[in-house]
């Protein structure tokens, strides 16, 4: 039998980690002209269980076409902030009908900060009005 959803439930999550490309985002000049290595991780709160039951992809998140449309976003126009980059990637992901919330990630590992470091993110999180 399908649980039903209640409001005190951990939502259901699609996640699309690393997603990677070759993007030209930042407030200097050289990250604009050479670009740099930029990865994303998108976390979907999904109703998933209409899906489950009927075994129907119409009725989830298509991650494969997600994909591409955050590909689209991370290597279209530059912004000056990965704080932009997160908001422009998370519209994307609240355009569809479906999604009720998402976290997105931007890694920035190639970011110039003077020291030796792992990687610099930024994460927010967005909920549907």
């Amino acid at each position: 039998m399908t649980e039903r959803r209640t409001p005190d439930r951990t939502p259901d999550r699609i996640a699309v980690r690393g997603l990677t490309a070759h993007a030209h985002h930042g407030v200097y000049g050289f990250e604009r002209e050479n670009g740099q290595t930029f990865s994303v991780d998108a976390v979907l709160e999904v109703d998933t269980a209409p899906a489950a039951a009927t075994d129907d992809l119409a009725l989830t998140v298509n991650y494969a076409e997600l994909a591409q449309r955050l590909h689209a976003v991370l290597t279209g126009e530059p912004v000056d902030l990965l704080e932009t980059l997160c908001a422009r990637l998370a519209d994307v992901c609240l355009a569809d009908p479906l999604v009720q919330a998402v976290e997105i990630t931007v890694h920035k590992p190639q970011a110039e900060l003077g020291v030796p470091f792992d990687d610099v993110t930024v994460t927010i999180r967005r909920e549907r009005a």
